[in-house]
């Protein structure tokens, strides 16, 4: 057998930032990141914005010219690209082709700068689109929700959906920077704000007891969208997120997906409702179910499967919906385990709960227990409506 092999490793590090008012003058925090990874090549930086955030922020495009006309790093491309927010932008690919389209108009070279501000989706299509121009053009994300300033925002995927498939269509690239500024979360919607907190919810059941702790005592203060524990959850929450990325499969090229805790049902309840539901609400539900079903396999003690559904509830989610029901081998939700395992690209890897802040990996889901488990939430979501 006569064959040359060949192995190398590529380092990556960018960093998350934490600010507020990003692009006005007497913040440096941008100016100071863009000093840094200055060269001696001409740059240049074009944004895509969320339509929802230009909507609530008038001014926006007009401040982000105002601050590239004084600071000179990076020559601003003055045509912005304004796209829909949540899952519209992608469910299509027009969006990326639009994008495509900008780098090849306006001479954008991979060593220039596509910054995305908006929600996940936003980030994720705009992530997609960077990645495929040039083989990749630096990624500066500034998100604006709080889903996307704790998780996606700050992690490595980029995607689209197809052929009614979440994120069926992606790479791994990581951003050269992430800039989560709270001025964007004032304008949240009351579901926009609660939605994100489901993914401090996941990290902490299973990654950090201590911190599930700190969510139970500090729910209701977040769900009347009190800022300083706010900052707190989605600073604590990025860490954990960032920490999992750091470890052994950055690029998921095994079969474990730790931090989709409670998302295997949450992918498919989102793509039902037609992406009506929101990701973070979907997964409180899949959480939810989850944790059920980790008690009834003899896991989780009672007390502490209350404990969590509780602190969903308090946070202002609904445990479980129509569509989360499973009556029987040929339940959609059961069609999406199937899709899930599909999308690992392996064998089925489920994260349940060995304990609070204890998460274990199983390869195999019994739909019997399943159905039970639906039904025990059902009958528990009623009982805490009365």
């Amino acid at each position: 057998m006569d064959y040359i092999q060949q192995r190398f490793s590529v380092p990556f590090e960018y960093r998350v930032y934490f600010t507020s008012d990003l692009f006005n003058l007497q913040n440096a925090v941008l100016q100071q990141f863009l000093q840094t990874d200055a060269s001696h090549n001409i740059k240049k930086i074009f944004f895509v914005i969320d339509s929802g955030v230009a909507e609530y922020h008038p001014k926006l495009t007009s401040d982000i010219q105002h601050y590239f006309s004084v600071n000179k790093q990076v020559t601003l491309i003055e045509n912005m690209l304004i796209v829909p927010g949540g899952e519209a932008c992608k469910n299509t690919d027009t969006y990326v082709n639009d994008i495509v389209e900008a780098v090849d108009k306006y001479g954008i070279d991979r060593h220039s700068y596509i910054a995305a501000i908006g929600g996940g989706a936003v980030l994720d299509m705009v992530g997609y689109a960077a990645a495929i121009s040039h083989r990749g053009i630096r990624h500066i994300r500034i998100p604006t929700t709080v889903l996307s300033q704790n998780d996606s925002g700050v992690g490595v995927k980029n995607s689209i959906n197809y052929k009614g498939k979440k994120n069926f269509i992606g790479t791994f690239a990581p951003p050269v920077a992430v800039f989560n500024d709270e001025h964007f979360l004032f304008t949240l919607s009351e579901r926009e704000w609660r939605a994100g907190i489901a993914e401090a919810v996941k990290v902490a059941l299973i990654k950090d007891k201590p911190f599930y702790s700190w969510l139970c005592k500090n729910a209701l203060a977040l769900s009347r969208r009190e800022m300083e524990p706010m900052q707190y959850q989605i600073k604590r929450c990025a860490q954990l997120h960032i920490d999992h990325i750091a470890g052994g499969d950055p690029f998921e090229k095994g079969s474990s997906r730790p931090l989709d805790f409670g998302h295997w049902s949450a992918h498919k309840v989102e793509q039902l409702s037609g992406f009506e539901i929101r990701h973070g609400e979907a997964v409180a539900m899949g959480i939810a179910l989850d944790t059920v079903y980790s008690h009834l396999c003899g896991w989780l003690n009672e007390a502490d499967t209350k404990s969590v559904l509780q602190l969903l509830i308090d946070l202002g989610f609904d445990i479980t919906h129509p569509m989360m029901e499973i009556s029987d081998d040929d339940s959609p939700l059961i069609k999406g385990l199937h899709e899930f395992q599909e999308h690992l690209g392996g064998m089925l890897t489920i994260m349940l709960l060995r304990a609070i802040g204890k998460g274990e990996e199983v390869h195999h889901l019994d739909i019997a227990l399943l159905k039970k488990s639906s039904d025990w939430l059902k009958q528990y979501h009623q009982i805490a409506q009365q």
